[in-house]
């Protein structure tokens, strides 16, 4: 007897679970540290116009192959054509290997909620209390164990009951307040030792204004490499996410005016991010505070809150609240993405029950190992492209770096050449609707997106 496939109720539901997934760590600390060190509104203008081309050209095509195919990333692929069927496997192995880190991250997010929330944010400030945390042995297994529980939960509810439930109730709340600390950003003011007053309207200057200082042609194509790989991280693109929940949506849905929305959406808090984290930075430490991943979120901003006053452990807690909401959305889409492929492939065909609790206990035994690799595993490795990481960031540098251009080149080979653009536009039009810049749809799948795809592989394996 076959399995009635679960679906969203409609499509504000999958808007608001693609968005939850969009809007994850990558918008909220890569990208205020790519505009800060791009040029600022330079790299703002580079974004916005990628994300209407290469962003919505990949969006697109991932979520058509996943509403036509009724299926997860791990058998999607295969189903259009069988020569692509290893292109599933590794959109799943992407995944995979994200959801051990990613959740040892969100637990570090935890731990810094409650450390605010319990009123010892001036200890998170202080020089060595990140390193002491990570590199402490049982604290972040315990932070990682509840975040990955909370994200299992959700998953094990299914799709209606689960995922677009508690996307209804945690992304509203997200919004308000990401808004929220946003306008009070731009409020903040200090005074320097030398007496100049330094504001947070400032700080979004420097955000929005284009500098084109020490700009040259090199430079200007870093920064748009720069924004095209923020675009993986922004619109979870290249993961076998917007497949799965592709697969959900019904086909009596409106697909164009739900992706649309996706698109703005995630654009809007891509850029309050900026907003949030840039002013208030630049007001107590300085265009210099501006640091890449983790030592920006929880290194600087704590510094920040700390020299806010009373009031910045208010702000803290409501800004590591914030985060959190946005790490369960996103790390529970990971999780979706591998949960779906058990389910529906045909050597698995595990119940969802089954599916979430394996895939969810071999993330927790990976995710301990990435908490060890600060401690009793360290060691650290160069990559390829220059880096020295640990066990997480090897796992990063695979599934992000190497992987997910692989999927997203053969994504577009095989809708733009194999299938053809027309069935991207039957799919997404199927109840009569436009998708609209279908030229520039198929000039970016056939040509634009492969090779900003291929540059951005070689720059990721040290060849460029």
């Amino acid at each position: 007897m076959k399995t009635k496939r679960e679906t969203f109720s409609g499509s504000l539901g999958f808007v608001l679970a693609a968005a939850g997934s969009a809007v994850g760590l990558g918008n909220i600390w890569r990208f205020p540290y790519l505009a800060a060190r791009d040029g600022g509104g330079l790299f703002l203008v580079i974004y916005l116009l990628l994300a209407l081309t290469f962003g919505f050209t990949l969006l697109t095509a991932e979520v058509v192959i996943g509403r036509n195919t009724k299926q997860s990333p791990l058998t999607a692929y295969g189903k259009l054509d069988k020569r692509f069927g290893w292109v599933g496997s590794v959109a799943t192995l992407v995944p995979f290997l994200i959801l051990p880190y990613y959740c040892v991250i969100g637990g570090w997010v935890l731990k810094y909620f409650l450390v605010f929330l319990t009123g010892h944010g001036l200890e998170a400030a202080e020089d060595g209390y990140f390193g002491g945390f990570i590199t402490s042995q049982y604290e972040p297994i315990i932070m990682l164990a509840i975040f990955l529980f909370a994200c299992t939960f959700i998953i094990y509810k299914g799709v209606a009951s689960g995922i677009e439930k508690y996307s209804r109730i945690i992304m509203p709340v997200l919004v308000l307040l990401v808004l929220g600390i946003s306008i009070f950003s731009l409020t903040l003011k200090s005074t320097n030792a030398d007496g100049t007053v330094v504001t947070g309207l400032q700080g979004m200057k420097i955000y929005l204004v284009p500098s084109f200082e020490g700009v040259t042609f090199k430079k200007f194509l870093l920064v748009v490499m720069d924004a095209a790989g923020q675009l993986f991280y922004s619109l979870s693109i290249a993961m076998g996410i917007m497949i799965a929940y592709g697969s959900y949506v019904p086909d009596d849905a409106d697909l164009v005016q739900s992706i649309n929305r996706i698109e703005i959406f995630d654009t809007a808090v891509a850029f309050l991010a900026g907003v949030m984290i840039i002013p208030s930075v630049f007001v107590f430490m300085g265009t210099e505070g501006m640091a890449s991943g983790p030592s920006l979120m929880f290194v600087s901003l704590p510094k920040v809150f700390a020299a806010m006053g009373p009031a910045g452990r208010i702000v803290g807690t409501l800004f590591f609240a914030m985060v959190l909401f946005a790490a369960v959305t996103s790390a529970m889409s990971v999780l979706e993405a591998v949960v779906s492929s058990l389910i529906d492939h045909k050597n698995f065909k595990m119940p969802r029950g089954k599916a979430t609790i394996l895939e969810s206990l071999i993330a927790l035994a990976l995710g301990i190992l990435v908490c060890l690799g600060y401690n009793v595993l360290y060691f650290e490795y160069t990559l390829p492209n220059g880096a020295v990481g640990q066990i997480l960031d090897i796992m990063d540098y695979l599934s992000n770096y190497v992987m997910m251009p692989i999927v997203a080149i053969a994504t577009c080979i095989l809708i733009g050449w194999i299938k053809k653009p027309q069935f991207a536009f039957d799919e997404a039009g199927k109840n009569g609707e436009d998708l609209g810049r279908k030229t520039l749809f198929t000039l970016m799948i056939r040509y634009a997106a492969p090779v900003i795809l291929f540059i951005l592989f070689l720059m990721s394996i040290g060849l460029l």
